[in-house]
C-alpha cells in the first residue's frame, strides 16, 4: 500500500469510492433517505475538489487501485476518512489515520464520526464529546463529535 497526496485526477474515483462506501458500509446505521442525502448520486464535484485541495488530503492505493482517502486541516479537524467497501478490514483506515494525525503540530485531533465509524475512532483513543444531528439535504444524521489528545 502506498500513501500519497491527492491529485486532481483522483476526483472521479474518489467520489465513486465515497458513494459506494456510504451506500453499502453505512447502510446498517442509516436509512436510504439519509444515505442519499449524505452521498448523492450527483455530487458537486467542483465543491469537493475545492474542499479536498483546501486540506491535506491523502490517498491510499495499491497497484493503481484507490483503497481509501482521508483529509485533515491545520486546525486538527479530520474531515474525511473513507475506505473502499471491498478493501475494509485491511488496516487502510488505520494507516491513513496514522499519517493524518501527525501532519500538523496540534495538541488534539477532532472528528465528526458517523455511527458506523465511531467504534473505529474509539479503538484509536478518541472520546465522544457529544452527540449531534447533522443536517444534509433535509435529512438529520446522527454523528459524534470526538477528539483525541496527541500530547
Amino acid at each position: 500500500m502506498t500513501i500519497r497526496c491527492y491529485r486532481p485526477g483522483d476526483l472521479s474515483p474518489l467520489l465513486q469510492l465515497f458513494y459506494d462506501t456510504v451506500h453499502t458500509v453505512c447502510a446498517a446505521d442509516y436509512t436510504s433517505a439519509q444515505l442519499d442525502a449524505w452521498a448523492p448520486e450527483e455530487p458537486d464535484a467542483a465543491a469537493w475538489d475545492a474542499s479536498l485541495r483546501s486540506r491535506a488530503t491523502l490517498i491510499a492505493e495499491e497497484n493503481g487501485v484507490m483503497l481509501g482517502f482521508g483529509n485533515i486541516g491545520p486546525d486538527g479537524y479530520l474531515d474525511l476518512l473513507y475506505v473502499h467497501k471491498d478493501h475494509r478490514r485491511r488496516g487502510v483506515a488505520a494507516v491513513l489515520c496514522d499519517f493524518l494525525e501527525t501532519l500538523y503540530p496540534v495538541e488534539r485531533v477532532t472528528v465528526h464520526a458517523s455511527e458506523t465509524a465511531r467504534p473505529f475512532f474509539e479503538k484509536r483513543g478518541y472520546r465522544v464529546l457529544r452527540t449531534q444531528q447533522a443536517e444534509r439535504r433535509g435529512q438529520a444524521l446522527t454523528n459524534y463529535v470526538m477528539e483525541k489528545e496527541l500530547i
